[in-house]
C-alpha cells in the first residue's frame, strides 16, 4: 500500500480500537466503544465492498424463533437457556429499534406466521399442541400469549388449515438499516475503510500488529465481528452456513403481508411491497452449504421455486427477479460467542441465523469486554 503521511497519520496512527467486519455487530460495539471512550480511534476493517457476510444479504425478518424453532431447539437446549435466547434476541430488536428509529429501519408489524404442508400431519399436530406450554414459559417476557392458531387467509396451496400467528414478529427494509447504521457511525467519527482484508494479526506486550496483506500497522484492542467467516484468523467453535435467496419480480394484487417460516425456519418468505422474498434450504444440502463461498445451487433455487409456485403463489404469474446468498455463523449451541480471545483480542460471533435480532447486543456486550 503506498500510503502518504496524511493517510497514515490520519488512519493508522494512535489507533485504540480496531474491529474487523462491519455489519451489525461489528458497527454496534464501534458506536458502543464510542459512548465509553469519547475520545478514541476507532477504526472498521471490512474486507467486501459492503459488509461481507450477512448484515446486508439477510431476509430482514425481526423474528425470534417459531413454534417449530423453539421446540427443535429443545432437544440441545435446556428450559431455562430457551428462555434466555428468546429474552436476548427480543431484547436485542428493542435495542436496535431503539438507536435507529422505526422509520428509518422500515418497521413493519406485520406479524409472523408459521405455516404446514400437508404430509407433515405428525410434526404439525405436535407443534399445535405445544402452543399452550411454549406461551406459558414465554409469558413473564411478553406479558401476554405469543403463539395463537389462525385460518390461512393467503390461500396457500398443500398446506394445513391453521398456521400458527406471532404479533410480535415485524419485518424491516435490511439496506435502509444498514445504511442508517453507517451513517451513524460515520457522524460518531468512526473510521470505516472497505475492501480491506486483515490476512493476519500479531500480539505485542502493548497491543496487537494487524496486517493488511503486506502493510501493518499497530492498535491497542483487535475485536472480531466475522460472524461465519471468524475461524479464518481465529480459533473459535463456528461452522459457516450459507442462505440462498430470491426475489420476485412485482406481482399485482399481491396479498401477503407479514413473515413467514416453514419446516423449524429452514425456509422462509415475506413480502417486500408486492414482492415475494423467499429463502432458505439447506437443510436440503448441509455438507455443501457449510461454505464461505457466495453463490447459488441448482438444488436450492429449484426447490424455492418450487414451494413459490405450489404453495405460496400457486394461482399467480410471477418471474424471479434476482437472485443472492449470504453466510451465517452457526453452532452446537444457539448462543454467540462472545468473549476474549487473548490480552488484546476479543470476538462477537455465531449469531445463529438470528443476527437482526441479536447483532446489537452482540455488539453492545462485545464493546463491554473493553
Amino acid at each position: 500500500m503506498n500510503l502518504s503521511y496524511w493517510e497514515l497519520k490520519n488512519w493508522f496512527t494512535n489507533v485504540d480500537y480496531t474491529i474487523v467486519g462491519s455489519g451489525i455487530v461489528g458497527l454496534h460495539a464501534a458506536l458502543y466503544l464510542r459512548e465509553r471512550f469519547p475520545q478514541s480511534k476507532i477504526l472498521v476493517l471490512e474486507k467486501g465492498m459492503l459488509p461481507q457476510g450477512a448484515s446486508t444479504k439477510n431476509a430482514g425478518f425481526a423474528c425470534f424463533g417459531s413454534v417449530s424453532e423453539i421446540m427443535d431447539d429443545f432437544k440441545s437446549h435446556s428450559e431455562e437457556e430457551i428462555i434466555q435466547l428468546i429474552q436476548k434476541r427480543w431484547n436485542g430488536l428493542q435495542l436496535l429499534r431503539k438507536r435507529l428509529g422505526d422509520e428509518a429501519i422500515d418497521y413493519k408489524p406485520y406479524g409472523g406466521y408459521e405455516l404446514f404442508l400437508k404430509e407433515e400431519d405428525e410434526f404439525y399436530q405436535n407443534c399445535i399442541s405445544r402452543i399452550p406450554f411454549i406461551n406459558e414459559i414465554l409469558k413473564p417476557l411478553f406479558k401476554a400469549e405469543v403463539f395463537c392458531k389462525e385460518i390461512d387467509r393467503f390461500n396457500f396451496k398443500g398446506i394445513h388449515e391453521y398456521l400458527i400467528f406471532n404479533p410480535f414478529e415485524a419485518q424491516i427494509d435490511t439496506g435502509n438499516m444498514m445504511q442508517a447504521l453507517l451513517k451513524s457511525a460515520i457522524s460518531q467519527d468512526i473510521l470505516i475503510l472497505n475492501q480491506k482484508t486483515v490476512t493476519a494479526f500479531h500480539e505485542t506486550q502493548n497491543g496487537v500488529e494487524v496486517f493488511i496483506n503486506e502493510f501493518s500497522f499497530k492498535t491497542q484492542k483487535l475485536l472480531f465481528a466475522t460472524n461465519g467467516f471468524a475461524n479464518e484468523l481465529i480459533k473459535v467453535e463456528v461452522t459457516p452456513a450459507r442462505g440462498q435467496v430470491l426475489i420476485t419480480e412485482p406481482i399485482p394484487n399481491l396479498d401477503v403481508k407479514g413473515t413467514f417460516h416453514i419446516d423449524k425456519g429452514y425456509y422462509y418468505f415475506r413480502n417486500i411491497g408486492n414482492r415475494i422474498l423467499l429463502g432458505g434450504g439447506r437443510n436440503l444440502d448441509f455438507e455443501g452449504e457449510t461454505t464461505t463461498e457466495l453463490g447459488e445451487t441448482a438444488l436450492i433455487q429449484n426447490k424455492l421455486e418450487f414451494l413459490l409456485k405450489e404453495v405460496i403463489l400457486p394461482n399467480q404469474d410471477f418471474n424471479i427477479e434476482h437472485r443472492w446468498s449470504g453466510i451465517m455463523g452457526l453452532g452446537s449451541s444457539k448462543n454467540p460467542i462472545v468473549s476474549q480471545v487473548s490480552d488484546h483480542v476479543y470476538c462477537g460471533v455465531r449469531l445463529g441465523g438470528m443476527g437482526v435480532a441479536i447483532g446489537s447486543i452482540v455488539g453492545k456486550e462485545l464493546a463491554d469486554l473493553i
